[in-house]
């Protein structure tokens, strides 16, 4: 099935084109990618740009946000934690830890 027909974007339809041009070693590992994994070279690639470039509905972005913010880490002032991290690698350092 070709990839405009399998994949839908996430606002409910593919509407935009585009060529991308690949080395034959690249295009021949991509290909190989996408049948081990049984998506599409298309999809793969869309997976990708969201992946690096962070598009992600804004809903996905604050709800990850949110989970973040809920971890109980400690945190104090950046001084202090530096310190804290040097004690630390000199005691590693010294054989320690």
């Amino acid at each position: 099935m070709d990839d405009w027909v399998a994949a839908v974007g996430r606002d409910g339809e593919l509407a935009k084109k585009t060529t991308v041009l690949f080395s034959g070693d690249q295009f021949s590992d991509l290909k190989k990618t996408a049948e081990a994994r049984g998506r599409s070279i298309g999809d793969l690639i869309r997976s990708a740009c969201e992946k690096r470039y962070a598009l992600v509905p804004h809903e996905e972005a604050v709800e990850a946000v949110d989970a973040l913010s809920s971890f109980s880490l400690p945190v104090r002032p950046v001084k202090e934690m530096k310190k804290e991290l040097v004690s630390f690698e000199e005691s590693v350092d010294n054989g320690g830890c």
